[in-house]
């Protein structure tokens, strides 16, 4: 699904335009972005946690020379889910 697939559904779930329903879209994933940059988690009982990780430095290789290199440690977005949202996969 992608966010015009998901404006629709949320659209017709909540009476709301289908403008009005990828506005919310946005300002939500906006306001998550926002949150995760300032280091805070983003926390939705149920449905799961979006926190900040940090990633070690590590060593790859060159997948066209075969050649080391080395990865340097990064902070990335990461996403825990929850119960409700692991059960409802199931």
């Amino acid at each position: 699904m992608r966010k015009p697939e998901l404006a629709a559904a949320i659209a017709e779930a909540t009476d709301l335009s289908k403008e009005k329903a990828a506005e919310v879209i946005t300002a939500f994933t906006d306001q998550v972005a926002k949150a995760l940059g300032e280091g805070d988690t983003v926390s939705l009982i149920g449905f799961g946690t979006f926190e900040v990780r940090d990633r070690a430095e590590r060593q790859g290789k060159n997948p066209q020379t075969g050649e080391p290199i080395t990865i340097a440690a990064a902070k990335v977005p990461a996403f825990k889910p929850g119960k409700g949202l692991k059960d409802s996969v199931q």
